[in-house]
């Protein structure tokens, strides 16, 4: 799993070489969902859904097919060291949530940890400026953060329904919703984007993003949920964007910089106090 999604961001930047990143993430979900429908309706033992988690589960699906778009089209105007970094606050995001909605207290430990992982984004982001119209890179950022958040409310109120259905289902149906939500866009994107202009790399990386990291990874990620302790699930937010950071170098010549480095240690190091705090 931690492989599978530290690769993810190499398969993203080579798709973005060829397509436009709304059609790259339209198309994403849309094959996650065909890649899923098979698996969920002819596998055997599969567990009835109530109907009334219906709706629990769309706009669950609403909430994950958010991020994978603002992952995706943030992806393409920022670094992959950044957008792996962003990412890794989602701990600390539904920390906050959770401390929202009444479910979690905050203690000194955990304001200290989310200080921390705040001020590593913040130095994240101040690597080329604030400046929206000049830094190569904030907006991606935002966007980036602003998936994370989406993916943030998915987990908080995932816990629903989460007991209920394994992996499989719970992976299927949020990506039917958002297939559902999508299929405009991706109609009207396979319409007028020059599909004859993608390279193999082009479809390898659109593939891997739909069948590998959405389907394969996430199906895992639902698994570890359910039968391992949550604190060793946890450790793969503190891995793996060093994996993405290593693998971006190796494949796509991105140098880590000091403020992804400074950052990087802060955002780990306060997500680790935030989450050990939880224990």
């Amino acid at each position: 799993m931690l492989a599978m999604w530290s690769f993810n961001y190499v398969a993203g930047k080579v798709a973005l070489r060829y397509f436009d990143p709304l059609t790259l993430a339209a198309w994403r979900i849309e094959i996650a969902a065909l890649t899923l429908l098979p698996i969920y309706f002819f596998r055997r033992g599969r567990a009835p859904l109530a109907a009334r988690d219906l709706w629990t589960l769309s706009y669950l699906g609403l909430f994950l097919c958010a991020n994978q778009v603002f992952f995706t089209v943030g992806l393409a105007y920022t670094t992959s060291g950044h957008s792996s970094m962003i990412l890794a606050i989602g701990p600390v995001l539904v920390l906050l949530l959770a401390r929202a909605t009444g479910i979690e207290r905050l203690t000194s430990a955990k304001i200290v940890g989310m200080a921390l992982a705040f001020t590593g984004a913040v130095i994240l982001a101040a690597e080329n400026g604030f400046d929206l119209r000049r830094s190569p890179t904030l907006s991606g950022d935002l966007l980036t953060l602003l998936g994370t958040t989406c993916f943030t409310f998915y987990v908080v109120y995932s816990k629903k329904v989460t007991k209920k259905y394994d992996s499989i289902a719970m992976n299927a149906m949020n990506f039917f919703a958002g297939a559902v939500v999508m299929m405009p866009v991706a109609a009207v994107r396979a319409i007028h984007f020059d599909w004859h202009s993608v390279s193999w790399q082009g479809w390898a990386g659109l593939v891997y993003m739909a069948v590998i990291s959405s389907v394969v990874a996430y199906t895992l990620f639902y698994w570890a949920l359910r039968y391992m302790e949550a604190s060793r699930v946890a450790a793969v937010n503190y891995f793996q964007p060093v994996g993405a950071i290593l693998v971006a170098a190796m494949f796509l010549g991105e140098v880590p910089t000091g403020h992804l480095v400074l950052g990087g240690v802060l955002i780990l190091l306060g997500v680790y106090l935030a989450e050990r705090a939880k224990a």
